[in-house]
């Protein structure tokens, strides 16, 4: 069983350890050590980065896991370890000191939206630039409720409470009804309890600082509802919180400068901007059907009739989306015609629901048995496309189908 070093001395950077295992993985390496500073991952919390260093090899830890024995996972420079070696254990400690923050802020955070709105959290995870909760309340969330819920919880952090560990093998009654949630079954011994005096009492097993003050901050950054009594609030702690502070500020001012007018609020320039769109969206379509009406002309103008069907055919170089919505549009409005529209590795058959005898997804098969490819469809459109022949000599091979099955 590896001794969890950490439990003793959450600030404990530095320590020695002996190997025990080792274990090749990849390019990488496994590692077991007797004892370790590094936290596994669990309990929403990542598992700590680092070094482990010996005599001739050098381990950056990327990974660590488990929970009777703690195994080091990461890339390994020089020899191989072997077992009964000393090596030195060096943590990332900035890394671990701000999951530290983000950890007992979460306690925090927990703790005052079940003294307010007696919301008990559900999930948690701590993530590279925030964390998130997840709550279990039906009733709705406004920004007003999280501004008191964050002055509520930053008074906690300025109050400079203690945040004190203690380890049970069983839980006192007394000491089980102060828990914010109910102990679940799950839970072994040792019981770690994490408590800060007036304000949370909870089993955790993951690292904290000592004083709620190191927390430093605590920001709600996104709420949204995940179900229907179920919430997410996504919130960073300390220097964390700065930095996605500094990033939302970075990408607000600079996409107001980026808007025509560049005064405040960005919300109000937002939707200026989407009224221009849609305004342009529609001169668009006015000028798409205008430019599909003289297509559609100059295309009936030179089709070929095939045995009273008015056939159009022609090679297309827009996306096959565009060039769809077109030949529907032809073909709507003109009885007793039908398209053959071949583009850059894609075909489309079209008909007018007055022609009969002849099926589109039959005469895209055909087609197919000549020039390969796939596709399918109804007996009014199909699309085809993965072609091993050229757009010209699929339209061929489509007319000359087209008459044999026409009956020309």
């Amino acid at each position: 069983m590896t001794e969890n070093l950490f439990y003793r001395n959450a600030y404990l950077w530095e320590a020695g350890a002996k190997v025990e295992r080792v274990e090749k993985k990849g390019k990488g390496v496994r590692i077991l050590l007797d004892r370790t500073i590094f936290y596994p991952e669990g309990g929403g919390q990542p598992s700590d980065r680092g070094t482990i260093e010996g005599e001739g090899f050098r381990i950056t830890v990327e990974k660590v896991e488990g929970k009777d024995e703690v195994w080091h996972e990461g890339k390994l420079e020089g020899r191989l370890p072997e077992a009964g070696e000393p090596v030195r254990l060096i943590l990332d400690a900035e890394w671990r000191y701000e999951n530290m923050r983000q950890h007992t802020g979460q306690h925090i955070l927990s703790a005052v939206f079940k003294d307010l709105y007696d919301a008990n959290t559900t999930g948690f995870q701590i993530f590279e630039g925030h964390n998130k909760i997840e709550i279990d309340y039906p009733g709705e969330l406004t920004w007003e409720m999280i501004l008191g819920v964050e002055k509520a919880a930053n008074r906690i952090v300025w109050s400079d409470l203690p945040v004190e560990v203690e380890v049970y093998d069983e839980l006192p009654d007394e000491l089980r009804k102060k828990l914010r949630k109910e102990l679940s079954d799950k839970v072994r011994p040792p019981i770690r309890v994490v408590s800060i005096p007036g304000v949370d009492v909870i089993p955790c097993g993951g690292t904290h600082v000592r004083s709620t003050k190191e927390v430093g901050i605590i920001k709600v950054v996104n709420f949204y509802r995940k179900s229907r009594k179920l919430w997410r609030i996504e919130f960073a702690c300390g220097n964390r919180a700065l930095r996605y502070l500094d990033g939302l500020l970075a990408d607000y001012w600079e996409s107001l400068n980026g808007m025509p007018n560049k005064n405040r609020p960005l919300v109000e320039r937002v939707e200026e901007l989407k009224a221009e769109v849609e305004k342009l969206e529609k001169e668009k379509d006015s000028l798409r059907r205008e430019l599909w009406r003289w297509k559609a002309e100059t295309l009936l103008n030179n089709a070929e009739e095939i045995n009273g069907i008015k056939v159009v055919s022609y090679v297309e170089d827009v996306p096959m989306k565009d060039a769809q919505a077109f030949v529907v549009y032809l073909v709507d409005r003109n009885p007793g015609t039908v398209v053959l529209a071949v583009g850059e590795n894609y075909a489309i058959f079209a008909k007018n629901r007055d022609v009969e005898g002849l099926s589109m997804s039959d005469l895209l098969r055909r087609v197919l048995s000549h020039v390969g490819g796939g596709g399918g469809g109804s007996d009014v459109l199909a699309r085809g496309g993965g072609f091993k022949e050229g757009p010209q000599k699929v339209l061929k091979v489509a007319i000359e189908t087209l008459r044999k099955s026409a009956g020309s």
